[in-house]
C-alpha cells in the first residue's frame, strides 16, 4: 500500500526528521517547541504537527499505544516521506539505578517472537531491533551535553502492559534494563524499510522498587528537558 489511510497529509507535509510518541499531550509539547508548527492531521486521535526547527522541518506525530499502532504511524509516516524517526517515550524501570525522570536510550530492543513480527518477516527468524547508529551516537552526545541522568542500554519491548510474574527477573537477567511497548517494532521496521529510528524513553515508573507511575503532567517537566536535545540530534542526522 502507498497511499496513507490514516494520516491524511500531503506530500511535503511531513517532513524527513521525525519524532513520533504515544501521548498526543508529549506531542503537542514539543510541537509547541516548533517555529510555526501546524497540525497536518489528526484523525483518530493521531495528532500530527509539522514546523521548523532552527530552520529545519521537523514533524511531531502521535504513534498511539502498543505495537500494531506504532508501526501503522511509522509506516504511513515513511509513506509520506519520514526519513529519519525518534521515539520520544516512556518505559518502565527494571533495575533499581533508574528513578522516575531518568533517561534511557536503547541500544537495542528485545521482544518476543511471532505477531506482528512474524508477519513483517514471515519465517521463523528474529528481525534485528537496533537503532542506526549515527541517530544513537548524535543522541548521546546532546543528551550528555544536559547533565540529565541517563543509561545507554538494551531494553525490551512487549504488547502486554501488565505482564506476567517473573517478567523483570527473567529480562534483567538477559541484560534488559527497562520495558516499553514500542520501541522494538519501531526499530526493527525502520531496518526493513531502510529508515533511521532511535528511541530515547523517559522513566515513568519503577518495576524493582515503590516510586508510585508518573503521569504526563508529572513528566512534563522531563519532556521540556530532554526534547530540545532529542530535537537537536534529530537535525543533525543525514536522511541518506
Amino acid at each position: 500500500m502507498s497511499e496513507p489511510v490514516h494520516i491524511k497529509a500531503r506530500k511535503g507535509e511531513i517532513a524527513e526528521h521525525v519524532i513520533v510518541a504515544g501521548d498526543p499531550a508529549r506531542v503537542k509539547l514539543v510541537s509547541g517547541l516548533l517555529e510555526t508548527p501546524k497540525l497536518v492531521s489528526d484523525i483518530r486521535g493521531y495528532h500530527v504537527y509539522t514546523g521548523l526547527y532552527r530552520g529545519v522541518p521537523v514533524t511531531v506525530a502521535v504513534h498511539g499505544i502498543g505495537s500494531a499502532s506504532a508501526v501503522l504511524v511509522l509506516e504511513e509516516l515513511i509513506m509520506l516521506g519520514a526519513r529519519v524517526v525518534v521515539r520520544l517515550g516512556t518505559c518502565g524501570g527494571m533495575v533499581k539505578e533508574l528513578d522516575v525522570g531518568d533517561l534511557v536510550i536503547p541500544t537495542g530492543a528485545s521482544y518476543y517472537c511471532g505477531g506482528l513480527f512474524h508477519q513483517y518477516v514471515e519465517e521463523p527468524v528474529c528481525q534485528a531491533a537496533l537503532p542506526s547508529y549515527e541517530l544513537l551516537e548524535n543522541i548521546v552526545t546532546q543528551v550528555r551535553k544536559l547533565g540529565k541522568k541517563h543509561m545507554v542500554a538494551p531494553v525490551v519491548s512487549c504488547d502486554a502492559f501488565y505482564t506476567e510474574p517473573g517478567f523483570v527477573e527473567k529480562w534483567v537477567n538477559r541484560g534488559m534494563v527497562a520495558v516499553d511497548m514500542e520501541t522494538a517494532p519501531i526499530l526493527a521496521v525502520s531496518l526493513l524499510r531502510r529508515v533511521k529510528a532511535a528511541s530515547v524513553l523517559i522513566v515513568s515508573n519503577s518495576l524493582v522498587k515503590p516510586t508510585g507511575f508518573a503521569l504526563a503532567s508529572e513528566l512534563e517537566r522531563h519532556v521540556k528537558d530532554v526534547a530540545p536535545a532529542v530535537l537537536e540530534a534529530l537535525i543533525r542526522t543525514s536522511v541518506r
